[in-house]
Order: structure tokens, then C-alpha cells, then sequence
């Protein structure tokens, strides 16, 4: 494993205690107590995965994610919002500045570290093939994890690339939101009504018009990638 972990919450006590879960498990963890000394970091070194906490003492952590997503080098670091905002309106919107995950507290460590596995686990996954050609405008790179819009390369994070990787592996076919979150997250998914259709209209903005065009939403069922 030996993956590094950043976790970044104003409150030391659980810092330690996330941090010291994170080592019994075999990974690295780094901790940080504002959103500016995690930024500052990055330019030095860059994490495998992000636990972030949203109600940071200088940086709100939702701008700490806006701010991962918006560079190229950071777009697709993992991001777990660590977080007491609890309500419906705060998951959706955590996960529409692209959030991979969203963990309320009170928590438990070790749930906490299994959430961890999951996502890495989703991003270290073999690609079933190399490179899937959509038709002109849409290219696949599974080796690489690049989506390439007539050849320009558009950065997803990885909730967002394997959707449209599990949509384009049956070209045609229509995948529930049901399906869809069990594919992203299994028995360990998070249980957020519109979650499926924040990720889709985020892909689709990131795709832009031409190429978002080949996602299909099928009213009262689900969505289908369709040339």
C-alpha cells in the first residue's frame, strides 16, 4: 500500500486520531490544521488521496476542493469530505466540486479508513482495455485514465471517468442510477438521492456540447451512452 494520505481537519485531536488509523492500515498520513498549509504542500508534494474537512479556520474546505479540481496536476486527486455539515443540500453540493466521497461526523476510524481503501481501490483498477474509440469526438484512454475531446485532453475526477467508462462499456445500453452507484461504491456506497445526476451534469459541462450530447438520460430509468 504505502499510498499518502492528507488529512486536513482544524482539530488536532482527530487529526492524530485519523492519522494513527491510517498508519495501522499501511499507509502514510500527513495532517494538516488549515486549508493554506495543505495548498502550500502541494508544491512540494502531492498526496494520493485527501481527507477533507469543510469548516477549516482560514480556507472554507469546499474552495480547498474547488481549488484541486480547477489545476490540472491536482484535478484527479481522490477527495473525501470529512465533515459535521451533514444535510442532503451539503453532500450534493461536495459532490458537484467533485467530491468522491462525503463521510459525516461523528465517524468511525476504521469505517473512515475502509472509505479510503474503496477509492483507491476504484483508482488503481485494471483497465479492461486499452483505449475505447466513441466515434470521432470521444476517446477513452483507460491505461492512461485520459478522456480526450477531439483530441484535447479533459480532466475528470475518477467518480466522474469510471461513469463514463461503465456507460461506454456497453455502448447503447441503459444503466439505472441504481446500477450505477453500485458500480461506483458497492455495499459501501453513500446513500444520496441525485447523486448519479450531479456527476452526469458535471461530465457533461466537462465534455462540452458536442460530445455531452452522446449521454442519454432516459426519463424514470437512467442514463446510456449512444453515438
Amino acid at each position: 500500500m504505502n499510498e499518502c494520505i492528507a488529512v486536513i481537519d482544524d482539530e488536532p485531536d482527530i487529526v492524530e486520531l485519523i492519522s494513527l488509523q491510517l498508519k495501522k492500515a499501511g499507509f502514510r498520513a500527513s495532517g494538516f490544521f488549515d486549508g493554506q498549509s495543505f495548498l502550500d504542500s502541494l508544491e512540494k508534494s502531492v498526496p494520493d488521496l485527501v481527507l477533507l474537512d469543510l469548516m477549516l479556520p482560514d480556507i472554507d474546505g469546499l474552495e480547498v476542493c474547488k481549488l484541486l479540481r480547477q489545476k490540472e496536476e491536482w484535478a484527479s486527486i481522490p477527495v473525501i469530505m470529512v465533515t459535521a455539515k451533514g444535510e442532503e443540500s451539503d453532500k450534493i453540493l461536495g459532490l458537484e466540486l467533485g467530491a468522491d466521497d462525503y463521510v459525516t461526523k461523528p465517524f468511525s476510524a476504521k469505517e473512515l479508513v475502509a472509505r479510503v481503501k474503496s477509492v483507491l481501490r476504484r483508482k488503481r483498477a485494471p483497465a479492461e482495455a486499452n483505449r475505447l474509440e466513441i466515434d470521432e469526438r470521444l476517446t477513452i484512454d483507460l491505461d492512461k485514465h485520459e478522456i480526450l475531446v477531439k483530441g484535447h485532453k479533459v480532466d475528470l475526477t475518477s467518480t466522474e471517468f469510471r461513469i463514463l467508462r461503465l456507460l461506454a462499456s456497453r455502448k447503447g445500453r441503459v444503466f439505472t442510477r441504481d446500477q450505477i452507484l453500485d458500480y461506483l461504491w458497492g455495499h459501501e456506497k453513500i446513500v444520496v438521492d441525485r447523486t448519479v445526476d450531479v456527476h452526469i451534469r458535471n461530465l457533461r459541462e466537462k465534455l462540452g456540447p458536442e460530445a455531452a450530447e452522446l449521454i442519454k438520460n432516459i426519463r424514470g430509468v437512467g442514463y446510456k451512452l449512444e453515438t
